[in-house]
């Protein structure tokens, strides 16, 4: 057992706290958030280890200052590696079974990981848009939520902070952080090993590690972790199987003390993974109808789906339709999967006492590179795709340097806190995607489909998808016929004749640069009013500075085609929705040999203030009570999609078009109010919060391409204009306002009635919703036609109630030393909608999560052996529903709002079923 200083020093270092750092509690356990565990040999802490008492209390460092988390005026959940082990959480995706204001989930690539806190986050498809939760790993900003995704090997800890932060240290953060702490060297010679098998052929092999180079000098610690699994999907049709682990992680670190005034500890790291992901089922396949026209509110099933239809004769199969959860795919042959993802770098941690002050540097740099290769329409039928040639990938280099200063004045009453930080970041997308070998005749056939749902007129091996039958009858060369579009009609059909042509073309390695820089400065002060009341007061500025320019290199010459020979066509009124969807088709996301050679540059600059003020009061030691306003902010950017470089795709692009895909930075103006409880066998949390964002950052995927809006609200009545489907209107003339609210009660409570026996409950109410008369930026642009549901309504992701729940129980066995373990954790959430546009297909059911362990260990853990299971009911639920690209339009709401057809095909990333094994464990 290591021994301990009471401020978490080895005893061999000076007596006395850093300034603002607690004396550390004995008895160390794992989390304050989640059940409890014998000490565990070889547990660590320099600067708060997870150390508590009986009711699980423990060191955190949220206001970078060492204090006890029941001592902490904001809200924060603390969960240890004993909890995270027992919960089988290997990442930060499955912490959220244990805090419930958290949601993490993840999409097309387990590169694009989304997390949320209290119903606000940021999709993570888009790599232009950096999370308004941000993610820390030992003091180091992670810039995108996926690379938290990996392996995180053995960690003493993670925090999750509830609402903005900014004022403390790193990036800012709109709605909140996750911050990792990892186990440091030690200076006393040990390690653990530890291997696991389970269903799916799962193969996890982990262990550290760690002791002295030179005694009480310099000490060394490796860890390293190696997956292996099957996948959760069966594909039909290349006999595979996807959504597979095959993974590996190591670290390595070297901590050297050469006085007790001086710390400086070295980390490098490697992950790579290679798997094929992800994998998407069919949820819903139905074409709708209006049942009644002219009667808002109701629609039909029909009988088949034409688009359906059209891609059954181009051969697709759809394994999943009707049984989702059967978990069968069919993606094109010989289109591969190449997610290829490295991350990678390196930090330096130097803490020094200067006497008066405390100082702390933190310096990092960082490589994260993920690949695109995939089919991007998830079915058999090849409509579109990335090849894996390697020219599809992205890539972030990031260097970033913190410093802090921090100490006391006037006699202790004062605990000051003074920094700065800087990063310079640049992101590189690289892009080849290409229509498919199939897309010209699915197109074709999707607009004879349009004019008439007869087969008779199809024929998908037919220039233009038109059979003998069906080219004589919209000619009007049957008898008793007219030429279906009047004069227009030989146009119209050399249209469609082009369009069947568009196969194999698009993007050859189209790439887009943002390089951005951030320098920030900041204050975090507390001042101590009385034994019992503290104020504190803390300010930022930050500037930011990004420049962006593509290199557009596309070989669609169709598109042009189609623009110049259909485009005077669209002055028709008759003609307009016939000649748009052929074009719209043809040149779907700005896919145009007319962007190849445009120069597409722009830079924005924006600087801002925001801070945090807290009263808090303790009446009694053992109740803290406090009151906050903090206002966050997360930086403007720009969308790396090509979708927005023009007003449309019936436009030519210009010199200016990459303005276009600029958005607003993101602020919250957030009130919180709460209280902490702590005994020893019981200790409560409760805070009550209200969140105001302006110029939220949504990024939708409409089926084509991403969309990226600013959310705001409009003072003036829009009558409507938000919630209809009509480009034109929904602008605002007057102030716009914040868009989104988040507002709720968060309760975590915990019981400890005996050392070795905990019960912890979390509950979240997050209202979290539109705002009414919204507009897509602070300008007052008008929403974007396809978010017509956002209107007063619940966000996507975002449940209203969540609870969580986790027992842990490890009594010994009689007089032998060795104790068992018993453990369950559940998560009980509500109804919520997935997709950022809230159509009904995308909507999931509440539903409830449970994990179990069961073990044998001996007295000082130099083994145990554990039976597991996750997600042990075997729930079915979907992470994110989207429009199938490419398949069809229209939905449920459409129709019930404007009448019409909705044929999209709807698909789905599912969560993970269910999993069991075994995992022998070794510490030394």
């Amino acid at each position: 057992m290591v021994r301990r200083h009471p401020c978490g020093r080895r005893p061999r270092l000076r007596a006395g706290c850093p300034p603002g750092q607690a004396p550390a509690n004995q008895n160390t356990t794992s989390s304050a958030a989640s059940p409890q565990s014998p000490t565990e040999a070889g547990a660590t802490d320099d600067t708060a280890a997870a150390q508590s008492n009986d009711a699980g209390e423990i060191i955190v460092t949220a206001t970078r200052r060492s204090e006890r988390l029941s001592d902490v005026p904001i809200a924060v959940s603390a969960v240890g590696q004993a909890a995270l082990q027992n919960s089988g959480a290997t990442d930060i995706r499955q912490l959220a079974q244990l805090a419930p204001s958290l949601q993490v989930s993840s999409t097309g690539s387990e590169a694009n990981a989304s997390a949320r806190i209290r119903g606000i986050g940021t999709v993570g498809d888009n790599p232009g848009l950096e999370s308004s939760v941000a993610t820390f790993i030992d003091g180091v900003y992670r810039s995108r939520t996926g690379a938290g995704l990996n392996d995180l090997g053995e960690v003493d800890r993670i925090e999750v902070l509830r609402g903005p932060q900014g004022t403390l240290s790193g990036r800012n953060a709109s709605a909140g952080t996750i911050s990792v702490i990892t186990k440091q060297p030690e200076f006393d010679f040990g390690g653990y090993g530890e291997a696991t098998y389970g269903n799916y052929n799962n193969i996890r092999i982990a262990g550290a590690l760690t002791g002295p180079i030179i005694a009480n000098t310099l000490a060394f610690r490796v860890d390293g972790v190696y997956g292996k699994r099957d996948g959760f999907y069966y594909d039909t049709v290349n006999d595979t199987d996807y959504n597979d682990r095959n993974r590996y992680f190591v670290r390595g670190q070297l901590l050297f003390e050469p006085s007790s005034d001086l710390k400086i500890r070295l980390i490098g790291d490697y992950t790579r993974r290679n798997e094929k992901c992800c994998g998407a089922v069919y949820v819903d396949t139905r074409e709708k109808f209006d049942a009644t026209p002219g009667v808002a509110g109701d629609y039909a099933i029909a009988g088949s789906n034409r688009i359906v239809d059209v891609m059954t004769s181009l051969g697709a199969v759809f394994p999943s339709a009707g049984d989702p959860y059967n978990r069968r795919i069919a993606n094109t042959r010989g289109q591969a999967y190449a997610n290829v993802t490295k991350d990678y770098g390196a930090s330096a941690q130097i803490d020094w006492n200067l006497g008066g002050a405390a100082l702390t540097s933190i310096t990092a740099y960082r490589e994260y590179k993920s690949g695109g290769a995939s089919d991007i329409d998830y079915g058999n039928l090849d409509i579109g795709y990335r090849p894996a040639d390697g020219n599809s990938y992205r890539q972030f280099h990031t260097f970033s340097q913190e410093l802090r200063l921090n100490g006391e004045a006037f006699g202790g009453k004062l605990n000051w806190l003074v920094g700065g930080y800087y990063s310079k970041e640049d992101v590189t997308v690289v892009d080849n995607l290409k229509f498919g070998s199939q897309y010209g005749a699915f197109a074709a056939c999707r607009i004879v489909a349009t004019i008439s749902p007869a087969a008779a007129l199809r024929s998908p091996t037919a220039a233009g998808c038109l059979s003998p039958t069906g080219r004589a009858v919209l000619s009007g060369l049957v008898p008793g016929t007219t030429p279906a579009f009047g004069d227009a009609t030989p146009l119209v059909l050399q249209g469609i004749d082009r369009l069947s042509t568009l196969n194999n073309l698009g993007d050859t390695r189209s790439a887009y640069y943002q390089d951005s820089q951030n320098f920030a400065v900041f204050t975090h002060n507390v001042f101590k009013l009385t034994e019992r009341l503290s104020l504190t007061g803390g300010l930022r500025y930050t500037r930011e500075k990004k420049d962006f320019h593509a290199d557009i290199n596309n070989n669609n010459t169709v598109c042009p085609a189609q623009q110049a020979a259909l485009g005077p066509l669209l002055a028709s009124p008759a003609l307009q929705q016939l000649v748009g969807g052929i074009i719209t088709l043809t040149c779907t996301g700005n896919s145009t040999a007319n962007l190849t050679g445009v120069p597409l540059r722009d830079k924005l600059k924006e600087g801002e203030f925001t801070g945090t003020g807290v009263l808090s009061w303790k009446p009694i030691d053992d109740l803290l009570t406090y009151a906050s306003y903090s206002r966050g902010y997360k930086a403007g950017g720009y969308n790396l999609d090509r979708s927005d470089l023009t007003q449309n795709v019936f436009s030519t692009p210009t010199s200016a078009s990459a303005a276009r895909l600029r958005f607003d930075p993101e602020t919250v103006d957030a009130f919180e109010i709460g209280f902490k409880y702590k005994s020893r066998k019981f200790s409560l949390n409760v805070a009550g919060f209200r969140q105001q964002f302006s110029n939220f950052q949504l990024n939708t995927f409409n089926g084509t391409n991403y969309v990226v809006q600013n959310i705001g609200s409009c003072e003036n009545n829009l009558n409507g204009g938000d919630t209809d489907n009509i480009l034109a209107t929904g602008a605002c003339t007057g102030k716009v306002k914040y868009g989104v609210v988040s507002q709720g009660v968060e309760l975590e409570a915990g019981f400890y009635p005996a050392r070795n026996f905990a019960v912890n409950l979390g509950y979240t109410f997050a209202d979290t919703k539109y705002r009414r008369n919204l507009v897509g930026s602070e300008s007052g642009e008008a929403l974007d036609p396809a978010l017509f549901l956002l209107a007063g309504q619940q966000m996507s992701n975002a449940p209203r109630n969540v609870v969580t729940m986790s027992t842990s129980w490890s009594p010994e066995i009689g007089s032998s030393g060795m104790t068992a373990l018993f453990y369950v954790d559940g998560r009980m959430t509500s109804d919520y909608n997935t997709g950022s546009d809230l159509f009904a297909e995308k909507a999931q059911d509440g539903f409830f999560l449970m994990n179990a362990r069961v073990g044998l260990r001996e007295q000082d853990q130099k083994w145990s052996i554990e039976l597991w299971s996750q997600n042990l009911l075997n729930t079915k639920y979907q992470q994110v529903a989207f429009n199938a690209p490419f398949q069809g339009a229209g939905s449920i709401d459409s129709v019930r709002n404007f009448g019409g057809t909705g044929n999209q095909v709807f698909m789905a990333f599912l969560g993970e079923p269910r999993t069991y094994g075994i995992t022998l464990r070794s510490r030394f």
